[in-house]
C-alpha cells in the first residue's frame, strides 16, 4: 500500500505583527491633525487575543479602525481573522469597540472545510476534524495539491493556513 500523505488546515495571526501594527496605528493617531486632543487609543490584549479601540464618537472610532486595518494589511496580517464587535458606550463621551482575533478554526468553520472537500467528490481524499485543525490525508500528493487549490478558492470567513505537510 502506498504511503498516505497529509497536511493540516489551520488559521491564526502572528501576534507580534499585530502588536507592531497596533503600535504603528497608535503612533499615527497621536500625530494626525483630526485626532489632536482626542482620547483615541488602541490597546492590544495579548492574553485574551483581542484589540480594544476607544475614541469619541462613531466617526472617530471608524477612522481609528480604518487606520488599524491599513497597518495590519501592510504587515501581512489577514483582516479576515478579525471579528469586529459592535460599538458600545464607554466612559464619558467615548465609545469602545472590541475586535477579537481568530486564532484557530472553530467547529462550524471546520465542518464547512470538511463539507467542501466531500462535495468536491475527490477520490481517496479523507478529511477529519482534530480539535482546532482539519487533517487532510490522501495517498496522492497531487490530490492534496488539488484540495489546497479548492480550499483557497472558497471563502470560509477566515484566512486558511496549510502546514505540517508530509
Amino acid at each position: 500500500m502506498a504511503q498516505a500523505s497529509s497536511f493540516d488546515v489551520t488559521t491564526g495571526v502572528d501576534l507580534q505583527e499585530v502588536d507592531n501594527a497596533v503600535n504603528q496605528a497608535q503612533k499615527e493617531i497621536t500625530q494626525r491633525y483630526d485626532f489632536k486632543g482626542s482620547p483615541a487609543k488602541i490597546e492590544l490584549q495579548r492574553a485574551e487575543n483581542k484589540i480594544i479601540l476607544e475614541a469619541e464618537g462613531d466617526y472617530k472610532i471608524a477612522a481609528v479602525l480604518d487606520v488599524l486595518q491599513s497597518k495590519l494589511i501592510k504587515r501581512g496580517v489577514p483582516v479576515k481573522n478579525l471579528d469586529i464587535g459592535e460599538i458600545k458606550q464607554g466612559g464619558g463621551e467615548t465609545v469602545r469597540r472590541e475586535i477579537k482575533l481568530k486564532m484557530s478554526l472553530d467547529g462550524e468553520t471546520s465542518k464547512k472545510v470538511v463539507a467542501a472537500i466531500k462535495d468536491a467528490k475527490m477520490k481517496k481524499v479523507q478529511a477529519s476534524i482534530q480539535g482546532e485543525q482539519v487533517r487532510i490525508t490522501s495517498p496522492s500528493k497531487d490530490e492534496l495539491q488539488d484540495v489546497m487549490t479548492l480550499l483557497r478558492s472558497k471563502d470560509f470567513g477566515v484566512e486558511l493556513k496549510f502546514g505540517n505537510y508530509r
